[in-house]
């Protein structure tokens, strides 16, 4: 089941409002696809509404709006080493802001204070129910599904100030969407991101340090996760930078592409 949020666009008497709702049809024609509207949130039991729309009358949101991103740093041996770093004993982890997150279509806005912003393609996992101290065998348990990620780095000032916050949180530094799927294998995955169209990164899940279920456990150990909060699980070697006026599309494979255009923060 593929989950979106979305507005509705004008010309509809539920015009600007916003909704979750199940996206059916082939999303390799779009003209196909119709987006079922939910009644309230997608956790526990989805309802349906009862209301349809064409999907070419449906805006996109960020998929969900999380209470908190907590991200994975060098989950992915070849991505360590391309910038120089051993990959950590235990999982590296940081938080990206609620604040930080767009949805497909919208813009990420470069930031004046760098001049090295990169991408990062990513699997994100989005938790499904309140858990803490998961054990591994229950993690299937506590997740929604999993959506496309772009985990957006200002390097030059990740690597100027030492520490990741400003240089990872700063405003649309976390595009995610187009959708949750739900019904998703997250073991061996294809990872890839273009620039422009040319393709820049490509890696699996299958390559990743540390697996899904493993990450979740890990994280869980320290903090409680609520409904809606994503876990970025590591970006696959090729990180790049990127300049206003390119469009950055991180596709996943049995999810769908995620695609921004950067332009300069006015």
């Amino acid at each position: 089941m593929r989950i979106a949020r979305f507005s509705v666009r004008e010309g509809s008497p539920a015009a600007g409002s916003v909704s979750f709702g199940v996206v059916e049809g082939d999303p390799a024609r779009p003209e196909s696809l119709v987006v079922h509207a939910l009644a309230g949130h997608p956790f526990g039991q989805p309802r349906p509404s009862g209301e349809s729309y064409r999907f070419q009358d449906v805006r996109l949101l960020s998929p969900i709006l999380p209470n908190k991103i907590v991200a994975v740093g060098r989950n992915y041996a070849a991505h360590a080493a391309e910038l120089g770093n051993a990959v950590p004993d235990v999982p590296l982890t940081f938080f990206k802001p609620s604040t930080s997150v767009i949805g497909p279509t919208e813009n990420i806005a470069y930031p004046p204070f760098s001049s090295d912003v990169q991408h990062e393609a990513e699997l994100a996992v989005v938790i499904g129910r309140m858990c803490r101290e998961v054990p591994l065998e229950r993690v299937p348990e506590v997740i929604l599904g999993y959506t496309c990620a772009n985990d957006v780095t200002a390097r030059d000032v990740q690597q100027r100030e030492g520490q990741w916050a400003r240089a990872k949180g700063f405003d649309t530094a976390c595009p995610l969407g187009p959708w949750i799927e739900t019904d998703l294998d997250p073991s061996d995955l294809a990872v890839t991101c273009t620039v422009n169209g040319e393709l820049r990164q490509t890696g699996r899940t299958s390559l990743m340090v540390r697996s899904v279920a493993e990450l979740i456990v890990h994280i869980s150990e320290a903090m409680t996760l609520l409904p809606g909060d994503v876990v970025l699980t590591g970006t696959p070697a090729g990180v790049g930078p990127i300049q206003v006026g390119d469009e950055v599309a991180v596709t996943v494979e049995g999810i769908g592409t995620l695609a921004n255009k950067v332009v300069k923060r006015g």
